[in-house]
């Protein structure tokens, strides 16, 4: 009962209490209104700090009656205070070629997500699979493959400056603010009758890449 009370409270504060209190490190969002109203979705976004993580949902829950399930790295559920808040917000874990049988877990992934989107649903992930420098490292095809098997639009996101705020290694933010950019969504119809295949998949996260690139003024040359 106690975690079902919880739970139930987690939209609530991502819907108020939470944009009250980014907003202190959030300077400006422009491309607001390139958020689709009427259908799910794919939130992709470059990933410099561990203050990304809540940045995006913050600014797109409380526009949208809609939950929003992100990918991430399995390795925090086993941290006990981040897996309570990852199963809360219904988050997806995703596993590293190292981890067991991450080929089988990883289909399991993007089968939770289908379901998701298929239930007009958000699904929001960082290409990169983990967090950069500053400079956008290579994409995994995760983005791509799930697009095309959704048939979902994705929407392309830019943060500029968020590992400023909350930078590597530490606990506590800085007295900095950051920008987030938001794309016009990028549709794949083209590419729903040609088969699967990893080149396919590269192009796909080739193009989805040069537009968060674009947003944040950077090039993307993998």
């Amino acid at each position: 009962m106690p975690y079902l009370i919880v739970h139930s409270m987690v939209y609530p504060i991502a819907k108020v209490v939470l944009p009250l209190i980014y907003k202190l490190w959030l300077r400006k969002v422009e491309g607001i209104e390139n958020i689709p109203k009427d259908k799910p979705f794919i939130v992709a976004a470059n990933h410099t700090s561990y203050y990304d993580a809540l940045l995006l949902p913050v600014i797109i829950i409380p526009r949208l009656n809609k939950k929003l399930h992100a990918l991430v790295n399995s390795f925090y559920w086993k941290i006990p205070i981040t897996g309570f808040f990852l199963n809360l917000w219904e988050s997806i874990p995703v596993f590293l070629e190292k981890d067991k049988n991450s080929k089988k877990k990883n289909k399991i992934a993007i089968e939770k997500s289908l379901s998701y989107l298929k239930n007009n649903e958000l699904i929001m992930l960082f290409p990169e699979g983990t967090r950069s420098d500053g400079k956008l490292k290579k994409a995994y095809t995760g983005v791509a493959k799930l697009a095309l098997k959704s048939k979902a639009l994705v929407l392309p996101c830019g943060i500029i400056g968020s590992n400023k705020v909350l930078p590597k290694g530490k606990i506590f933010p800085r007295f900095a603010r950051c920008e987030v950019k938001i794309g016009k969504p990028i549709y794949f119809e083209k590419y729903y009758n040609k088969k699967i295949n990893n080149r396919l998949l590269e192009e796909i996260t080739r193009s989805i890449m040069k537009q968060i690139a674009k947003l944040i003024n950077q090039k993307y040359n993998y």
